[in-house]
């Protein structure tokens, strides 16, 4: 079973209706509750708006917790603020993420002419061969939406760069953790492919 963390801030419509369509003989669910989430075999970790906004409404539904212990155990998607909120803290509202990962999160800077939020679609090199980059070109094109990027301390977690006035962090990857900055879910043949990809995954 998949679950769909729902924390109100999140993509949840598009990214249930990506897994039934590539793997209807799965279940995946979108939950706020605990117990189903800690039953789960694997877990989507989606997320948009404001990184403090997503923050707050995570710890008033009393999920903290939960999500911090099953990137710990189980295979573990985080799309865009929910790659974000895995890191340390953020600009956006100097607030406190997670800390799962060592890293800030910053704003993309105004130079070169280049527009914020960072929208549209962009390549994403691959830095490292991983199980969900199978069948994947590197310099795929991703679907992005963001004005925030992450900035890891430890640059063995990149597995995944794309370009927007300067390079950026696009995934990262630590054990049964992938995370990516762009939508899965809106990026066509690639982002399925990515999304079939972490169905099979074994960790």
């Amino acid at each position: 079973m998949i679950a769909i963390i729902d924390y109100g801030m999140g993509n949840l419509r598009s990214v249930h209706n990506a897994f039934k369509f590539i793997a209807p003989q799965i279940e995946s669910v979108v939950t706020s509750d605990p117990a189903i989430i800690s039953k789960a075999d694997r877990i989507v970790f989606p997320g948009q708006g404001a990184m403090p906004d997503c923050i707050r409404e995570l710890e008033k539904r009393g999920l903290r917790e939960i999500v911090k212990d099953s990137a710990t155990s189980k295979p573990f998607l985080g799309i865009c603020i929910g790659l974000q909120m895995l890191f340390d803290e953020s600009e956006e509202g100097d607030v406190q993420g997670l800390g799962i990962f060592r890293g800030n999160v910053k704003r993309f800077k105004s130079f070169n002419n280049i527009k914020i939020p960072h929208m549209g679609w962009n390549e994403v090199y691959q830095e490292t061969v991983h199980p969900i980059w199978e069948n994947i070109g590197s310099a795929e094109r991703f679907y992005f939406v963001h004005s925030y990027y992450v900035e890891e301390e430890d640059s063995s977690i990149k597995t995944g760069t794309a370009n927007y006035g300067d390079k950026f962090t696009a995934a990262v990857a630590y054990k049964n953790i992938f995370a990516v900055q762009f939508h899965p879910e809106k990026s066509a043949e690639p982002g399925l492919q990515l999304l079939k990809n972490f169905i099979s995954w074994t960790v």
